[in-house]
Order: structure tokens, then sequence, then C-alpha cells
């Protein structure tokens, strides 16, 4: 267990996605939600403590937690525990964030296509993080 390397391994997960969101934002699709933008309406001040509490969650937060769990998930690779993770992390965010956000539970005020578009995206998170923990720690 290594909560330092979990949130370098949660800063790199944290990047990855940050890039995804970049992307999506510039196609359009699913104008609706915009995470750093409710991350925004909840923290206030300017636009960047969307991106500031983007990075707190899934680097400190979500690495932190990571690595003290790391060893209790499911699975023999970093790849698996990650998602694992990841799966979790994406259930956190239907039950919790979204709702105190204003989209409901699961997003249901911007509909399904939602829920499968946040599940990719955290199970490509969940890959990263897992993926740079087990390098960082020198595990599998």
């Amino acid at each position: 267990m290594n909560p330092l390397k979990g949130v370098v391994a949660g800063f790199i997960a944290t990047v990855v996605l940050s890039i995804l969101m970049i992307i999506k934002a510039f196609s359009h699709w699913l104008s609706a939600f915009n995470a750093i933008e409710a991350i925004h309406r909840l923290t206030g001040g300017l636009l960047v403590m969307g991106w500031v509490g983007h990075f707190v969650i899934g680097a400190i937060l979500w690495g932190v937690l990571f690595a003290l769990l790391y060893r209790r998930l499911p699975g023999n690779r970093g790849l698996v525990r990650g998602i694992v993770f990841g799966l979790f992390a994406w259930l956190a965010m239907m039950l919790l964030f979204l709702p105190v956000t204003g989209y409901g539970f699961f997003g249901i005020a911007i509909g399904w296509p939602l829920i499968g578009f946040t599940l990719a995206m955290h199970i490509v998170y969940g890959n990263v993080l897992g993926m740079s923990y087990a390098s960082l720690t020198g595990q599998r």
C-alpha cells in the first residue's frame, strides 16, 4: 500500500480522462452534461475550480482510496483491480454526484446515453489507474 503512488496513478488516470472529456466537449455529444461545470456549480467561484475539483477527486480521493484498497480488490492484476475500482467510482457518481448536481440518480434527467458514456469513461479511468499503480509499485 502506497498512497503517494496512488495519487500519482490517480493523476495519470485523471489526465487521460480529462483528455477524453475535452474531446467529448468539442464533439458536442451529450452537451447537456459537463462534469467540470457540475463540479464548478458545487464549488462556486471560477470555472477553474471545476477542474481543480476534478483533479482532487480523481488524483487524491480516488488515488489514495485505490492504494488503500488495492490488495482487497478482486483480481490478480492491476488492470483488473483498476477496472473493478472504476466501476465502484462510477456507481458513486451515479448514486451521489449526479443527484447532488441536479441530474438525478443515474443521470435520469439526461437519459440513458449518459449512463453508458460515464460507465465507459470510468472503465478507462480504472484501467489507467490500475495499470499505473501496478507499474509504480512494481506489481502486476
